[in-house]
């Protein structure tokens, strides 16, 4: 199965051109060779819940990814809405994929516990904020990796018991 994955990174640096968006790069990588995916957008925004919301809607409902991959934002920054934005546009939430980031990550980097990142599904798209450093992003999709395919076939309602 190919999934149709879109990426937003949430920047003020980076939507100015001030920044290399290094951390997009991890995720095409992961998603490519991990996941089997397909980009099928990237788009930088700046750190504006206004501008993330609207992009979110647009890469589910116009680019009907299966999988949107946010980048930055999630921190405790004053800047840092993407968690925020995310809850406003989603319909489910999915806890327990955010958590097992935050425990996974925590076990390296006890930093973690600032993330704020969460997921969730809207139509039939699943939604996960990842942090805003290419180590960050690494490390919190690698600890999903393994059930982002059975998760995707039960958003888009393909999964059979």
């Amino acid at each position: 199965m190919v999934w149709k994955t879109a990426i937003l990174t949430a920047s003020d640096k980076g939507s100015r051109g001030e920044r290399e968006d290094t951390s997009a790069q991890v995720i095409r990588e992961l998603v490519e060779e991990e996941l089997g995916g397909e980009i099928v957008e990237y788009r930088i925004v700046p750190d504006e819940q206004d501008d993330i919301i609207a992009s979110l809607i647009e890469l589910t409902d116009y680019f009907q990814a299966d999988l949107v991959l946010t980048t930055g934002g999630t921190e405790l920054a004053i800047r840092d809405v993407t968690p925020e934005a995310t809850r406003r546009v989603i319909e489910r939430e999915v806890p327990g994929m955010a958590e097992a980031m935050r425990v996974t990550v925590m076990q390296k980097n006890r930093g973690a516990m600032l993330f704020r990142g969460i997921c969730g599904i809207r139509g039939r798209t699943l939604i996960v904020n990842l942090p805003g450093t290419p180590k960050g992003v690494h490390e919190n999709l690698a600890a999903i990796m393994d059930q982002l395919p059975e998760a995707l076939l039960m958003v888009t309602g393909q999964f059979r018991q």
